[in-house]
This record gives structure tokens, sequence and C-alpha cells, in this order.
């Protein structure tokens, strides 16, 4: 029997058992469920936790609490109680079934009077079907799930299974978060459902937690691959089969560089999940190019315009996971680029390419981290073989602008106030303007202004 009355800390243990009393005098049972039990039994302290009451109804349930938690009830498909000022919800055991192909398309009705068993086979995996009572301690594990995380497996928990298409993708995240093989019978029902009707925004959250949270995202992918859904992604699929030249990637073809790229990117994530999600989203479609672009040529694979090539893949790839364009303007520049900073390396290039770089790349921070996932998912070389990542971050400090883009020095109103009429002649002296500037031509406003004063007066 696993005590987590001693491992909880006492902000989430408190409230906890003093539901859990509350419900019992009730008549009811209240164990803790799903992710926080799972994360305990591996060592894990969760952030917020799940409840499942049993025995009780819901307007029972809220009876209870009512005094002591002042809950809150959420939810329009199914009511769940919050409560005020504690990351505790509750619920109870429910039936569903599946009523169509989308994921809205379930019917349900609330069953407190279910046992155990029959409660958890709505779950997804056995490591999730998981219970702990908070009051005598007592750990409940009807599907086995505590068997397959000490072998590390991912095992569905029942046929229910196969009622949500998601669940495939929420297999690929939670193989990449724990680092767990996925057990072939699931895999073979994973093979088996279309992700033809899941909402963007569901699809996003599950490669979201793979990129932010996957201590080895390669391993989610590869279980994507075996599960045949590559296939919904055409853009990555397109990579399993373009080689590349095994001077330089003796890891094989583009997806398995992909692969352990990311597991390099995620060896080195900053907690920032804007950044890291960013760069992650970058990493994975770093190489979307390449199938396009590459040939054989004298004993040789060569890839020549992949970064420029990778834009629209990365676009159609990004247009399956949301519709926030935040996304595609901040990721594609990086694609578009990552191969300069070694380019610009070898060259020991100027000021003026780092500000032209940071213009298209919009941000150098970002984009050697980019380069660096890049450099690292080259295995056996080693990770820290990215001799032009200091060079250039020292460089754009220098010239401010490693976190932004170089911002024009000369304005339309500078224009106005020298007498250029408002219309196209202002863009054009302004775009000139900038060129110069990027060059370095002039380096302060003073500068930009007396220079555009000369190019009037030449005009």
């Amino acid at each position: 029997m696993d005590d987590f009355r001693a491992t909880l800390p006492p902000a989430l243990a408190d409230p906890l058992r003093a539901l859990a009393r509350e419900v019992q005098s009730f008549g009811g049972r209240a164990v803790l469920v799903g992710g926080a039990v799972r994360d305990l039994l591996l060592g894990a302290i969760p952030d917020e936790l799940d409840v499942e009451v049993f025995g009780l109804d819901f307007p029972a349930i809220e009876r209870a609490l009512r005094d002591q938690f002042a809950p809150v009830r959420v939810g329009r498909s199914f009511p769940v109680l919050k409560l005020r000022g504690h990351p505790i919800d509750v619920a109870v055991p429910r039936v569903e079934w599946a009523t169509g192909p989308r994921h809205t398309d379930f019917g349900y009705r609330a069953a407190p009077e279910l046992d155990f068993a029959t409660a958890a086979r709505r779950r997804d995996f056995t490591v999730n079907a998981i219970s702990w009572d908070p009051l005598n301690g007592e750990i409940i594990d009807p599907a086995g799930g505590r068997a397959d995380l000490a072998a590390g497996v991912l095992r569905k928990v029942s046929d229910q299974f196969g009622e949500d298409a998601l669940r495939v993708l929420r297999a690929m995240q939670f193989a990449a978060r724990l680092d767990f093989e996925v057990e072939e019978e699931t895999v073979a029902t994973c093979r088996s459902l279309q992700a033809d009707h899941l909402a963007r925004e569901r699809v996003f959250e599950e490669w979201r937690k793979l990129l932010l949270q996957g201590r080895k995202p390669s391993r989610g992918l590869f279980f994507l691959e075996q599960a045949g859904w590559l296939r919904f992604y055409p853009e990555l699929e397109a990579t399993v089969d373009t080689p590349q030249d095994p001077r330089w990637h003796p890891e094989g073809n583009v997806w398995p560089h992909t692969l352990y790229a990311l597991d390099a990117f995620a060896a080195e994530r900053t907690g920032d999940p804007t950044e890291d999600l960013v760069v992650g989203l970058a990493v994975l479609c770093h190489d979307l190019g390449k199938p396009a672009c590459t040939i054989r040529a004298g004993g040789a694979i060569r890839s020549p315009g992949h970064e420029k090539a990778g834009i629209e893949p990365t676009r159609t790839f990004l247009e399956r996971l949301t519709a926030e364009s935040t996304w595609f303007r901040e990721v594609e520049p990086l694609v578009a680029t990552h191969m300069r900073p070694r380019q610009l390396y070898e060259q020991r290039s100027g000021p003026s390419a780092i500000r032209r770089l940071a213009e298209r790349a919009g941000r150098i921070d970002r984009l050697l981290r980019v380069c660096r996932a890049d450099a690292g998912g080259r295995p056996p070389f080693p990770r820290g073989d990215f001799a032009e990542g200091d060079w250039l971050r020292e460089a754009a400090q220098q010239l401010s602008v490693e976190k932004q883009r170089p911002a024009p020095l000369v304005r339309g109103r500078d224009l106005l106030a020298l007498g250029v009429e408002p219309g196209p002649r202002v863009g054009a002296l302004l775009d000139r303007l900038f060129e110069e500037q990027l060059e370095g031509t002039f380096s302060s406003r003073d500068e930009g202004v007396a220079r555009a004063r000369d190019l009037l007066g030449e005009g």
C-alpha cells in the first residue's frame, strides 16, 4: 500500500482529506484518479488533482462540499465541481457512448453506482486508470496499471479506447512524456482509427504537450509512424524516405534526423511555454523542404534550397494543427533561415549580413536554438558541435538584434517633416533607407534623416 498522504504537500493533502471526509459523512467515497495517481506512483508531485465520488449523485456532492469549499459547477457537456482556492476538480463516474464520428458525438449519463472496474473502462490507458483513497491509503487498480507503469508500457484499458480517435495523439504525447512503449494491441487499434473529425484545438493541445513536456519526443513520433498516423500529416510522412548524405547525417534519412533533433531540443527547453513551443515547432518543421529538393549528384546527396522550400509544407502542416496565425508568423522565418548561421560563420560575415538575418528570422536567439537542435540531431556526432552559436550570439548582442528585428530608424513622419508629399514616394524612400541602415550606412535617426535629405537632393 502506498501512503501518498505523507507525499502530497499540505496545500494539496489537507483539502483532499477534508473533501473525502465530507463525502464519507454523506455516505459516499471520494478517490483520487487519473494522472495525479500515475505521477505519484512515478515519484512526481502533481500540480492539480482530479477526484471521483462514488455512491453520491451530483446534487448530494454539492451539498456535502458546500459549507467548507463553496464549489462551483462548470462544464456544459458533463458537470464538474471546482473547489474555490484549491486545484481540485470533483466529478462522478459516468457511462458514455459514441453516437457519431465527431468528438462531440457522445451520449453519457452520471453513474455513481458503478464499481471501480466498470468506471475505469472509459479511461484511455491502464496507467491512467488507477485510483487512490486519501482516507485509508488504498490503491485501486482494476486494469493492472501499476504493472504497466513498472514495465514502461502504455496499454488501452478496454475496447472503448477506439471510440475517441484523439487517444492516438494522447498515446503519442504520453509515450514521449513518460518514455514508454505502446503495447502492440493498442498500436493495432490506433491503426484502425481515423483523424478526419478531430477538432484542431484538441489536436494542437496534444502536439503542444509532446513538445513542451516530452522527455523523449522521438518516442512519441516513432509510435505515430508505427500506428500509421503519419498519413494524416503528409508533410512529415514525406521525410521518412528522403535520404541524406551519410557524411553529414550518419543517422540516416530526414525523419530519424528530425526525431533526434527534437530530442536534442527537449534536453534544453527553457521552461517558457511560448518560446519553447515556437522553437519546438520550428525544429519539427525545419527540414520539411528536403523531400522536394533532395538530389543525387556526383556521388553526393544534396538538398539545395530546402530552407525556402520548407515554408509551404510548414504552413500546411501547421494549418492541420491550428488556425492561429501567430504560430505561422513565428515559425516559418526560423525554418527559412536555419542554414544561415552556419553559412555566416564560415564566411565570417560582417554586421550587415547579421542585421539582414535578424530581419528575416525575427529572433536570432530562437534561430540559434533551432540550429543547435539541428546540429544535435546527427548521432554519433556530438551535440556540442555548434561553433557558430557563440560567434553569432555575441555579434547579434553587439548589434542589439539578438531578440528583435532591426527597427527602422527613419519613419514616415520624418520624411513628411522634410516636405515629402504623402504617397508612394514615401514608401519607396523608407525601403531604400532601411536597406542602407541594414548595410550600416547610418546608425542613428539623425544620420538617417540627413541621409534622407541627401537622397531628396539627388532626386
